[in-house]
């Protein structure tokens, strides 16, 4: 069996942990929309993440990375098992990258510009890159996630919204 590159393995970890929580999660606590301490619930973070996920690999046809056009499917947000689904088929997908593929160029226009997608809004990247992001704007949502989780008084795990490296240095300095 081939070793898959690292930012894979991560980024398919961060993701699998996301399906262990869901399917440990009441169906209220993924739902709850967060009031009054955020203005986004649960599942909404997980739909958000999704829909990265899935811009993403988009790109391997197009060559092209547009955040802005998210798919923001309200049923991923209050559906435990739709989320889920959407997560093991990006793993899915995420599987058969290959290094090579890592090196491949694409351009991105970000979630958080105001220009229009004309050429002076694009930049370039890899998907390398772009997985190096991801797993990044993974983790900060899983984060959010966990202090919704524990505002309603339920605890996703220690681990839950971490950041591999600080998983490992946790675990160097214990």
């Amino acid at each position: 069996m081939r070793r898959r590159h690292p930012i894979i393995e991560d980024n398919i970890n961060v993701l699998r942990q996301g399906v262990g929580l869901i399917s440990r999660v009441a169906d209220g606590a993924y739902a709850d929309a967060g009031p009054p301490f955020l203005k986004s619930g649960v599942g909404s973070h997980f739909r958000h993440c999704i829909d990265f996920y899935n811009r993403f690999l988009a790109a391997r046809e197009t060559g092209q990375i547009n955040y802005l056009l998210r798919k923001r499917d309200p049923l991923v947000e209050v559906n435990r098992s739709a989320a889920i689904f959407q997560l093991e088929a990006i793993i899915a997908q995420l599987r058969r990258l290959t290094t090579g593929d890592l090196h491949l160029p694409v351009q991105v226009i970000p979630e958080d510009s105001s220009a229009s997608p004309d050429a002076a809004a694009w930049s370039d990247s890899s998907l390398m890159r772009e997985l190096q992001f991801l797993l990044s704007h993974t983790i900060h949502h899983y984060a959010i996630i966990a202090l919704a989780l524990r505002l309603q008084g339920v605890e996703p795990g220690a681990e839950f919204g971490v950041a591999p490296s600080t998983l490992a240095y946790w675990r160097q300095t214990a």
